[in-house]
């Protein structure tokens, strides 16, 4: 673990020239050669840190958690934040882009530093890079050029206050481009919600599912083209119950349905549902319904 106390820091384990300025540095991404003969290093710094990147390999570690970083352009990272990179790349190929350090000390008297707080993709809740579309892209890429052109010039009364004027507009289009990122992404959401009842439904409905069986979170994950664990996590997110959770309500809502509508017996419902024995799906369905099914069924009469 580095544990950067300075920007200036950050220059010397990253093999760059000395900052132009201790409280705030904008760097060029291609540049960075970090100091390490280890293929990957975990830092902590005192602060803020905004990169945009072209070509990173494999997964960026933000606190402990993977960050979605393989083909997203923006990152965003808040003082006291653990992060692990890709120290060194194969075949020397290296991630194009740029690095944005800002000190909290550079905002001291601001209204940015309180506001800077409010941004919430400055978090580890938030574990999606931002992705830009092209015209996005060069907005971004718009400010911080003309961030990088104050950084280069002399140091003023004025140069704080006008990099900072610049730092807020990169934060507020951030934020609109993650609320849009985030909307597409419920919309994505909604899509998979669908294949998951569907396919549900379907399995449930069909008639040899007392030779296949309950269905399991593995297959529901691979009918649909997801990891196991990452559709429980959307499904968690998205309805508060993870894939083996929906799937059980599925299978009530199924069983429901049998015992109010068909004349069928509560063993052949079980076997028809996939239950080897109708005690085993009697003691299930009274543990989710409080009811046993006769008695459910029963109160429908």
């Amino acid at each position: 673990m580095h544990r950067i106390k300075s920007i200036s820091d950050y220059h010397r384990l990253a093999g760059l020239p000395k900052p132009k300025h201790p409280l705030v540095s904008l760097v060029d991404y291609s540049q960075v050669n970090y100091q390490t003969e280890n293929d990957e290093i975990s830092m902590v710094s005192p602060y803020y840190s905004i990169a945009m990147k072209h070509g990173v390999q494999g997964k960026m570690k933000y606190g402990h958690q993977p960050y979605d970083f393989d083909e997203g352009l923006m990152s965003f990272v808040s003082p006291g934040q653990v992060i692990s990179v890709k120290a060194n790349y194969e075949n020397g190929s290296k991630p194009s882009g740029w690095l944005l350090f800002i000190h909290p000390d550079f905002l001291w008297n601001t209204a940015l530093a309180k506001k800077i707080k409010q941004y919430e993709f400055f978090g580890y809740k938030v574990n999606e890079a931002l992705f830009l579309s092209n015209k996005e892209e060069q907005s971004m890429i718009g400010i911080l050029k003309s961030i990088e052109e104050e950084y280069h010039s002399n140091i003023d009364r004025f140069s704080q206050n006008i990099i900072i004027s610049h730092i807020e507009v990169l934060l507020n289009y951030a934020d609109r481009f993650y609320q849009r990122q985030f909307i597409t992404r419920q919309i994505s959401n909604h899509a998979v919600l669908t294949k998951v009842e569907d396919w549900l439904n379907d399995y449930f409905q069909q008639k040899n599912i007392q030779n296949e069986g309950l269905p399991s979170v593995h297959q529901l994950a691979e009918a649909i083209n997801m990891s196991p664990n990452y559709l429980s996590s959307l499904l968690k997110a998205q309805t508060g119950q993870n894939t083996q959770q929906h799937i059980q309500t599925k299978l009530i809502e199924a069983a429901k349905e049998r015992l109010s509508t068909s004349q069928l017996s509560i063993s052949e419902i079980a076997y028809e549902l996939g239950f080897e024995h109708s005690q085993s799906f009697s003691r299930f369905f009274k543990k989710k319904v409080n009811l046993s099914p006769s008695d459910f069924r029963q109160s429908f009469n």
